[in-house]
């Protein structure tokens, strides 16, 4: 690629230890149990942090509400419980669409 170029070691756009090698369903169980702390030092001087936590834990309630499993429900169900609203409102939506998609 004529206009690439290799990251320097310190760049805000390198991968983060927090994201590498994971799935989507993954990344999401992940993000719904940090906490402010984990997400602040997980991302200190990375763009991410513009997304904010409580953003990103309703990103992933709604990943693991359209491709979640059975394996997903515990992490939902804890999300229930968080401290932004918005967080358990979509875990909560996330939940009862993994109800539907399962039949019951």
């Amino acid at each position: 690629m004529r206009f690439s170029k290799e990251l320097p070691n310190d760049s805000p756009y390198a991968p983060r230890e927090a994201l590498a090698g994971k799935d989507a369903r993954t990344l999401a169980r992940a993000l719904l149990g940090m906490t402010q702390a984990e997400f602040s030092a997980a991302f200190k001087g990375s763009p991410m942090k513009r997304a904010k936590l409580r953003g990103l834990k309703r990103n992933a309630a709604v990943v693991l509400g359209n491709v979640g499993t059975a394996d997903d429900v515990g992490v939902l169900t804890r999300a229930l419980d968080d401290e932004e609203p918005l967080v358990r409102e979509h875990a909560a939506w996330a939940l009862a669409r993994m109800r539907h998609r399962a039949g019951e």
